[in-house]
């Protein structure tokens, strides 16, 4: 059971890393990630802060993905 919980766990992990760089360069060339200044504007703010939690969720499953695989 410990193995089937890492394997889902280190699939989750492998989404994030995948999916959301990826994500996060397309909202970065979005028209709405700059303001008419040049600055960024709190689309691109937002939606860095919701990528920064999935890539640590992807860290956390990482590691108790490890800890589950030790501990069977």
């Amino acid at each position: 059971m410990l193995v089937a919980l890492a394997i889902a766990l280190f699939v989750n992990a492998a989404f994030n890393v995948v999916v959301w760089p990826r994500f996060l360069s397309r909202i970065a060339h979005d028209p709405r990630a700059r303001a008419a200044d040049g600055s960024r504007t709190s689309f691109y703010r937002v939606h860095l802060v919701l990528i920064t939690v999935a890539l640590l969720i992807a860290a956390a499953s990482v590691i108790l993905g490890v800890i589950a695989l030790v501990a069977g």
